[in-house]
């Protein structure tokens, strides 16, 4: 039987991971959210399955978890996430530093097997060069989100020079599925469309992302945990399907078969990197089967009744 933490439990990634790793009947879970942004309804309902209300960045409440449970596993997913809110709340963003060092101390001194650190594509930054790849794309993102990340990213590598703690880095890119806050570029779309509201683009809409379904996600995080692969090193997890913001709304109003109007905003002025694409190669070894296209993933979001409830949607 493994136990495993899963920080951001009540979150999309987390409470989605939590799901797969259930499937497993020897895994027992323990989730922690502070709820500033999760919901318990995303969390599975399952006896091998137990939330708590805590801030990961509280040490004292921190310590009374991983203390009083000991864990094989720690996935750490807790974190201000968004574009609007990241840039809107630095001091925050630059608060989740405690939570990282929270985690990780007590991680060696618990006897944590190995331990999974949620990062971003955000390291990157504007891109020097594509497809970005873990070893060779420069970290250059001078946002605090990113920062944020990128020195998470260091900690790890150091508590395992000095402590012996091994973990796994996650770049995680762009990220879509039925638990999705309203407020991320697809589930915002989606909602926008489906109430024939207009839906708003920033600047000219040229700028590009990659589009990974949910499943795709966690099945590869799994996997690199069940397989001890990529065990001190980061792998990139995302899609390689390159779109604009601009062809992605036109596909979810083709889907959706919506009336809505594409509205076009001035652009911003941070946070909107003009493009992304991962070098998904680490990934697409763990997971052995094509990735979800992007029409099927859409689809399968919109026929799943949990997204209509966090969206509001009848």
């Amino acid at each position: 039987m493994s136990r495993i933490l899963i920080t951001g439990g009540a979150g999309f990634l987390g409470s989605s991971l939590a799901e797969g790793l259930l499937k497993d009947p020897t895994n027992d879970i323990v989730l922690l959210d502070n709820l500033l942004t999760g919901d318990l309804r995303k969390i599975p309902g399952n006896d091998r399955c137990k939330f708590v209300q805590c801030d990961v960045n509280d040490r004292n409440a921190l310590t009374s978890v991983m203390t009083n449970h000991p864990f094989d596993y720690v996935f750490h997913y807790a974190a201000v996430v968004g574009v609007k809110r990241t840039l809107e709340n630095p001091v925050s963003v630059l608060n989740d530093i405690d939570g990282i060092r929270n985690f990780l101390d007590l991680s060696a001194k618990t006897g944590v097997r190995r331990v999974f650190y949620c990062s971003s594509s955000e390291v990157y930054g504007e891109p020097v060069h594509l497809p970005q790849n873990e070893e060779t794309t420069p970290l250059n993102s001078r946002l605090p989100y990113a920062v944020v990340k990128n020195l998470g990213e260091s900690y790890c590598r150091s508590y395992q020079r000095e402590f012996g703690l091994s973990y796994t880095i996650l770049r995680f890119f762009n990220t879509y599925g039925p638990k999705q806050s309203n407020d991320f570029v697809i589930s915002k779309f989606l909602r926008k469309a489906l109430r024939n509201e207009p839906i708003t683009i920033f600047g000219k809409g040229n700028q590009t992302r990659t589009f990974c379904f949910v499943h795709d996600n966690v099945d590869t995080v799994i996997a690199c945990l069940t397989r001890d692969q990529h065990i001190n090193d980061v792998i990139n997890i995302g899609n390689d399907q390159e779109m604009t913001i601009l062809e992605l709304a036109n596909k979810i109003l083709a889907v959706t078969q919506s009336s809505s109007e594409i509205q076009f905003l001035p652009a911003l002025k941070e946070g909107d990197m003009t493009r992304r694409l991962p070098d998904n190669t680490k990934m697409r070894e763990l997971l052995q089967r094509d990735l979800v296209p992007l029409e099927a993933g859409l689809q399968r979001m919109l026929a799943d009744p949990l997204f209509k409830s966090l969206s509001d949607l009848p």
